[in-house]
């Protein structure tokens, strides 16, 4: 299976496993899984870190490099097509900028959508795998 994991799933992933229910973290690990990540995770991940939301010990930037190289996962470009589905994907009301990018990166990629986030499940709008 081709999973795109939000950015709070990799997060989670890689500080807090216990956070994930354990069907999810059986499809992470599962030998036929490729695990996606957009650099829009990248960017809200250092945004959190910036504002203090999440707590990073030391260095931010190389945390998250840190945290990139310990999982295989590959990346998903942002491109034009994903920008352009970013303003199509219907996610009403939900308007944030980094969900919509994320959802648009899975239509376009066809990938499943790993996410906790109930406003983005409740859309339908595209392929995911629960992780409430």
């Amino acid at each position: 299976m081709r999973l795109l994991l939000d950015s709070h799933i990799i997060l989670w992933s890689t500080a807090d496993p216990d956070r994930l229910p354990q069907r999810i973290v059986d499809e992470l690990v599962s030998p036929r899984a490729e695990l996606w990540f957009s650099p829009i995770s990248v960017w809200e991940i250092l945004v959190l870190a910036e504002k203090k939301r999440i707590v990073v010990k030391g260095d931010r930037i190389k945390a998250v490099r840190h945290m990139f190289r310990q999982v295989p996962f590959k990346e998903a470009p942002l491109n034009r097509e994903v920008a352009i589905q970013s303003r199509q994907v219907d996610l009403l009301p939900h308007q944030d900028p980094a969900d919509r990018f994320l959802a648009a990166t899975a239509l376009v990629y066809h990938l499943t959508l790993v996410t906790a986030d109930k406003r983005i499940i409740e859309a339908e709008t595209v392929p995911v795998l629960s992780a409430l």
